[in-house]
């Protein structure tokens, strides 16, 4: 049977498009699926901002009338200009291990790019670099984390016949949490903060930090991450769209926000628990017992994931991480995490890779974005 392809253009058929991403994977013990409610909400011009100016399509494939595969079509002006480039992305993409599929989704994404006048298409990524980016090459039998995207060992394979390259590969790290902190660590976190008279800052509300720190720290994301790979500034609403997102998800003790003598935040790091078992317990929904899971996750978990690191130029090689260890990874140990997680590092981000050389670590998962010129 030939392969049909249609457009999403409604919220019923975008819950479709969510529910066949989640579906896919519910028997697989190493995906962390997302909730509906969030893809919805990341996915719906008028929720995210980033689709007041992205050109956006989401495709579903049907073969005998049942969905086998999805992708969406993306176009960043923001960053094309940032980068001289005229690329489309890809992202959402999920399929049967059926190679008649695949192409019948990327012929389409392809066709979709060289009508709005791109040159290449490169993928998986979205929106900006809060979205979900990058195909698992290594690491299929690893539990994958909130942030980061897991698919099946087919789906490089099928992309690669369709004449898709490597454009660049990020890493994950799995860190062992020490049992005791190495007191050195703490002599040296004490020095810096003397040293360019800098302070961490300590916390007994989130309120307090959306309120005071929370564009400041997206202030730093903004300057550090400038220079990264696909990475485009984000703009006031963007700002306060990821901040009702993602700032409901951490914990108070496992997060280090460095200022100067001025205020101005110098260094961050969010952690956040594991979400990957109580997602899997979701299995999409928050309601009845979903909620109930994440809850639980937020103190009764042995994994933490290091969402968020960055310090400013100006710090940078000035031991200004060890300030951040020293606040988070001690009160890791206490909670009971034996392990912590890695967010994605780029493959050129040597400085960030090569942090973990003072710990016990091992790089145990790489995903690759890859690209196609039309």
């Amino acid at each position: 049977m030939s392969i049909e392809i249609r457009e999403v253009t409604n919220k019923k058929e975008l819950k479709k498009f969510i529910w066949f991403g989640i579906n896919l994977y519910k028997n697989c013990e190493f995906a962390a699926p997302p909730l509906l409610m969030d893809d919805l909400l990341n996915l719906t011009k008028g929720s995210n901002p980033a689709l007041d100016f992205c050109d956006t399509s989401y495709f579903l494939a049907y073969k005998n009338n049942q969905i086998v595969g999805r992708i969406a079509c993306i176009i960043n002006p923001v960053a094309n200009q940032t980068w001289s480039q005229k690329q489309a992305r890809f992202g959402w993409l999920d399929f049967i291990d059926d190679e008649e599929v695949s192409k019948a989704l990327f012929d389409k994404a392809e066709n979709w790019a060289k009508e709005k006048g791109m040159d290449a298409i490169h993928g998986p990524l979205g929106f900006t670099d809060f979205d979900r980016e990058g195909m698992l090459i290594e690491g299929y039998d690893k539990l994958s984390t909130l942030a980061t995207i897991y698919n099946y060992p087919y789906y490089p394979k099928h992309i690669e016949n369709l004449g898709y390259e490597k454009d660049i590969d990020s890493k994950e790290y799995l860190i062992t949490v020490p049992d005791v902190f190495p007191e050195k660590y703490f002599r040296i976190a004490e020095i810096v903060k003397q040293k360019y008279k800098l302070t961490s800052l300590k916390f007994k509300s989130r309120k307090q930090i959306v309120d005071n720190y929370a564009e400041k720290i997206f202030d730093l994301l903004n300057l550090c991450y400038e220079h990264l790979y696909g990475f485009t500034k984000l703009n006031k609403e963007q700002v306060k769209f990821y901040i009702k997102l993602y700032f409901s998800f951490f914990r108070l003790d496992i997060l280090s926000i460095v200022v100067d003598e001025n205020d101005n935040v110098v260094a961050l790091g969010i952690a956040m628990p594991s979400f990957t078992k109580a997602l899997q317990k979701a299995k999409g929904k928050l309601f009845p017992l979903g909620w109930y899971y994440m809850l639980r996750a937020l103190y009764k978990n042995d994994v933490v994931d290091l969402y968020l690191m960055a310090v400013h130029p100006d710090y940078q090689n000035k031991g200004v991480n060890s300030v951040m260890f020293a606040d988070i990874l001690p009160n890791s140990a206490k909670n009971g995490y034996k392990f912590a997680e890695s967010n994605p590092e780029l493959e050129s981000n040597i400085k960030m890779s090569a942090q973990w050389g003072s710990f016990e670590h091992v790089k145990h998962k790489r995903r690759r974005i890859y690209i196609k010129r039309i």
